[in-house]
């Protein structure tokens, strides 16, 4: 059976773990504060939240990074329930 690209336990590698403590960009903080308001609030949970990260596209989701992949499984958790319409957020980011 063929490993999903999220599914890394036991692959080898060569590469090291960089453990170096980082600061959090602002739009990082935003999106973990959004996730926690959503989760609190009922609207989506944990599970949801693996959901849409494990469902994202592998090429997509070996470009992202953590942050993103959150964001990503918000906007498609919010699209499947209505919230938020088919490219709506790109219609409000939009210059």
């Amino acid at each position: 059976m063929e490993r999903a690209v999220h599914d890394r336990g036991g692959w080898p590698t060569d590469a090291r773990i960089d453990r170096r403590e980082h600061e959090l960009a602002d739009w990082e903080l935003l999106t973990d504060a959004l996730v926690g308001t959503l989760m609190r609030e009922g609207v989506m949970n944990v599970d949801e939240l693996r959901r849409g990260i494990e469902s994202m596209p592998p090429d997509e989701y070996e470009r992202a990074s953590y942050y993103e992949r959150w964001l990503y499984s918000v906007e498609t958790a919010l699209r499947e329930k209505g919230v938020l319409a088919p490219g709506e957020l790109d219609r409000r980011l939009a210059p």
